[in-house]
């Protein structure tokens, strides 16, 4: 059974005691409030689904105290399960990441009959939904921690974006952006496995690589495993690609480079890409990529070629061990030194000097 990714709440008698059009007043339960901070720490985004006038309604979510661990809130007087299929459609979950929890059979019955993957639940079942397997992630990381703030800014910053008048570039130039670029620890791993096992359209190999061989290249003096995060004025991206690298004595083996879609628009891939052929000519090594074709990843063999990477010889590919998985090829690049971008700033590990800070890289 798949984890809940998101819970979404009637009010009325559910998320709180009372009907807010018959009483005037309602309350929250200390036990629905647990229930509600707990599985925003356990990454579970949560919205609303209410018949209710939406202003009235959105008051007292406000006044209760819970407003803010409220994503999409879907208040008014239309279907149930087209207010759940529009959270669903917006966050991008599939139904059968989706929850919803109601005190009425009657609205329980009109969204498992129209969206029938969504699992219902009633509402007497809102104080042992956290004793529950499903609503239990075996693993909370860091980004799971920050899931819902990641959400609210991603929201903001889409409305900033189609109402900004100037050039794509100066929007991003505006944003703030920050990339850093560090290596990955322990705590790390899951969020980096995920990466490899989810991440398609901007993967260069389509390779899993399990916990255990994560932890056995974390801890080879030989092999990098970077951790790439993103931040912009609006919030957090989280952590959003990862680098596999091995560093040979005439050339460096990027073994896998993988973003996440979320920030294709930001150019997150080539900005990875000029800045470890960067470090590459500053440490006087060529760079040697694994690339394997799969039925998503046409834009990461773009970002490639675009970079520069292509089928010529460089020094030392020959001390490359033959790759272990089928298809996967090997790109060439002669490295030589490049520019910072211009649209977001960027800090990172160094891995020539071994300087222990994270540093800028600056013209």
């Amino acid at each position: 059974m798949n984890t809940v990714k998101c819970l979404v709440w009637d009010l009325d008698n559910t998320l709180w005691q009372g009907v807010l059009l018959e009483d005037g007043e309602v309350r929250l339960r200390e036990e629905v409030r647990r229930v509600i901070v707990e599985l925003d720490r356990r990454g579970i985004i949560q919205s609303i689904a209410s018949r209710n006038d939406h202003d009235h309604a959105w008051a007292w979510v406000e006044k209760l105290g819970v407003a803010e661990y409220i994503v999409l809130p879907q208040i008014g007087w239309g279907a149930k399960s087209a207010a759940v299929r529009a959270i669903a459609d917006r966050l991008r979950f599939a139904h059968d990441t989706i929850a919803f929890i109601d005190d009425t059979e009657m609205e329980r019955a009109e969204v498992a009959h129209h969206l029938p993957d969504v699992r219902v639940y009633p509402h007497d079942m809102a104080d042992k939904l956290l004793e529950l397997p499903e609503f239990s992630p075996a693993v909370v990381t860091e980004d799971a921690a920050q899931r819902r703030r990641m959400y609210q800014a991603a929201f903001v910053r889409e409305a900033a974006r189609t109402e900004f008048t100037g050039a794509d570039e100066e929007f991003l130039r505006s944003a703030g952006l920050e990339m850093t670029i560090r290596r990955a620890t322990e705590p790390d791993l899951v969020r980096v496995e995920e990466l490899t096992l989810r991440t398609s359209q901007m993967n260069a190999t389509g390779v899993h690589y399990s916990d255990e061989a994560l932890r056995g290249l974390v801890h080879d003096p030989d092999h990098e495993v970077l951790v790439v995060a993103m931040t912009d004025r609006f919030g957090p991206h989280g952590a959003v690609g990862i680098v596999l690298l091995r560093k040979l004595p005439a050339v460096w083996h990027l073994k896998l480079l993988a973003t996440s879609c979320r920030v294709v628009a930001f150019g997150a891939g080539a900005v990875l890409l000029n800045w470890l052929t960067d470090q590459a000519a500053a440490a006087g090594v060529d760079l040697a990529a694994d690339f394997r074709r799969t039925d998503r990843n046409r834009m990461m063999e773009v970002a490639y070629r675009f970079a520069g990477f292509g089928q010529d010889d460089v020094a030392g590919v020959a001390d490359i061990a033959p790759a272990e998985v089928d298809g996967i090829e090997r790109l060439g690049l002669r490295a030589e030194r490049k520019d910072p971008p211009t649209t977001m700033t960027v800090r990172a590990v160094d891995l020539v000097g071994n300087h222990p800070d994270l540093v800028l890289w600056s013209a």
